[in-house]
């Protein structure tokens, strides 16, 4: 979501507190700045964490959160190489003029600004002259301030390549409280995504389980993806690692729908439909986990639009060495694309339900609320989940003025009159 220039708003929070033990910092660019304006997406961000760009319509962002009304100090550590550039600041109303020239980096100061309560800072910079090719090689913006106390909140390095994951965003996740008898066969929810709060980079995942994932994406502006995933019982992040008896074997797909394999984040088999998915209405997600008696267990997902009687299939898989019923059932919100890390994305999560193995539904009404280390470790702090009446709700990303609390639990409304109806016998299976 875009915002206006200037001090965006954050409540306080209840996490671990690490207060800095002096009055200046160095905010690297590296993690904590985007091109937001007036095509965001283009990445000016290089390897090594400095950012270079030539486009004079570009607006570059930078973001860090303090936890309560301070003066600030603020500088801009540059170079330009290859000539001379002139570069406009802004903080809400305040602007700073500022040239960039010479071979090494060096503090160039801004100005002075007011922060009138806790929360997100945005500086802007745009680029206004130049006489090389780049308005120059950034690297850092300087802050500091006399106010007693003060905490500033930001990626403050790339351990863990913490660069790439602070600009993702924080994730966020629902465990549902599901019965401990009997045997649970299925998992049922409803997603609903609110009229602009589908950026691109988009995960809204319904149904989680211990062993994979079933959601849909937003991979491009013309692309859409309906996503089912399991992984591997073997640890590894490139798929062509995994031995042959413990690969991912698929058993049946819909019509439309893509095989393939995934890595980076643990390998396994990977299916995904493109499918036109829109704002405001409310998609179904059905997911069948069932041991087959010889050592392995088939994972089976099903899609569709709510109110519709139609089920697609999306693909079904058989994982090797594992003998388990459905557990872990979860949701949950990610950015993935680091580009479009500071637009705010979020869903409604609703009517859920698990399914033992002899047909019976059982209401999901619980749910507790965790984040990733994004958030855990504050690099981010733009992150909140919750129930609203007969749905639970997760906002992530934006640097909105709101910060959830790990470790809470929610309660919906029962949503009993709006019980899964399912001839699960008739469900498709293979590809027509």
């Amino acid at each position: 979501m875009r915002h206006a220039f200037g001090v965006l708003l954050l409540a306080s929070v209840a996490l671990v507190t690490q207060v800095s033990s002096g009055d200046d910092w160095t905010v690297p660019l590296g993690g904590n700045s985007f091109r937001t304006a007036p095509i965001p997406g283009h990445d000016w961000v290089r390897r090594r964490g400095t950012v270079v760009w030539d486009d004079q319509q570009g607006v570059f962002s930078i973001f860090f959160r303090v936890d309560r009304a301070a003066d600030l100090q603020l500088e801009l550590v540059a170079r330009n190489t290859e000539g001379r550039s002139t570069v406009v600041a802004s903080v809400g109303e305040e602007t700073f003029e500022v040239a960039i020239e010479g071979q090494d980096f060096k503090p160039h100061r801004l100005g002075a600004i007011r922060v009138a309560k806790a929360g997100y800072v945005r500086v802007n910079l745009v680029g206004t002259e130049r006489t090389g090719p780049s308005f120059g090689e950034f690297r850092d913006l300087l802050v500091s301030s006399p106010t007693d106390g003060l905490q500033l909140d930001y990626v403050k390095n790339n351990d863990g390549n913490m660069f790439y994951w602070g600009r993702r965003g924080p994730s966020v996740h629902l465990r549902y409280e599901v019965p401990r008898e009997p045997e649970l066969q299925y998992a049922y929810s409803e997603i609903t995504v609110p009229t602009g709060q589908d950026p691109i980079g988009s995960f809204y995942m319904a149904n989680g389980f211990g062993e994979g994932y079933f959601g849909m994406q937003v991979n491009s502006p013309k692309e859409r993806r309906i996503l089912f995933s399991v992984w591997s019982p073997f640890k590894t992040d490139n798929p062509r690692d995994i031995p042959q008896d413990q690969r991912i074997v698929a058993l049946g797909k819909g019509d439309g729908v893509r095989i393939g394999e995934f890595g980076n984040e643990g390998s396994g088999g990977q299916s995904f439909l493109v499918f036109p998915w829109k704002t405001a209405t409310t998609y179904r997600f059905l997911t069948e986990v069932k041991p087959d008696g010889r050592g392995s267990t088939i994972y089976t997902a099903w899609f569709g639009e709510k109110g519709s009687n139609d089920w697609r299939l999306i693909a079904s898989f058989r994982r090797p060495k594992t003998d388990t019923t459905l557990r872990g059932f979860h949701s949950f919100l990610e950015s993935f694309n680091p580009s479009f890390g500071y637009q705010q994305r979020g869903a409604s999560y609703g009517n859920v339900w698990v399914g033992d193995a002899t047909g019976q539904w059982h209401e999901c009404t619980q749910a507790r609320f965790s984040v990733d280390a994004t958030g855990r470790g504050r690099h981010r702090l733009d992150f909140v989940g919750g129930a609203q009446g007969s749905h639970f709700y997760l906002r992530n990303c934006g640097f909105f003025a709101e910060t959830g609390i790990p470790g809470e639990t929610f309660t919906r409304k029962s949503s009993a009159d709006e019980k899964p109806v399912i001839r699960l016998e008739q469900l498709p299976r293979t590809s027509p």
